[in-house]
């Protein structure tokens, strides 16, 4: 198996560090994640609930011709269950390497995911799309 890259360890850090179990807010997430999408010239979308406590959101990189239509979604949840009640050797929402291996709530479901895929977007920014690529961030 290949190693994770720097880019995708540092994503992976601090999409755990923010709490995001699903009885609470997922914004302070999002935001981060929107703030770095603009960064990188691209416009995120955002869908609140109609309490405003959480949102998903939606980013498109368009093929090489602008196209926005058709294409691939990426998509994956921040949300994670409560660790309420689980015992856990080392706080949930700091990425943790032990023995090879990786801890933080949201590792493989679906905060690994995700990271995978914010770190490979300046990649995705600098080739000729065929397709575009959407992006879409999701709670619960």
């Amino acid at each position: 198996m290949t190693s994770p890259t720097p880019e995708t360890l540092d994503w992976l850090a601090r999409l755990i560090a923010f709490d995001t179990t699903s009885r609470d807010t997922n914004l302070p997430l999002i935001d981060a994640v929107a703030r770095h999408l603009r960064d990188l010239g691209l416009e995120p979308h955002l869908f609140p609930t109609p309490d405003g406590r959480k949102a998903n959101l939606v980013v498109t990189i368009p093929d090489a011709a602008g196209g926005t239509t058709g294409g691939v979604m990426l998509s994956g949840h921040t949300d994670v269950v409560p660790t309420d009640g689980q015992r856990w050797t080392s706080d949930p929402y700091t990425l943790v390497e032990r023995d090879g291996l990786l801890y933080g709530r949201g590792t493989s479901d679906m905060k690994g995911f995700n990271a995978c895929v914010l770190a490979a977007l300046p990649a995705m920014l600098a080739e000729p799309l065929r397709e575009p690529i959407h992006v879409a961030l999701s709670y619960d």
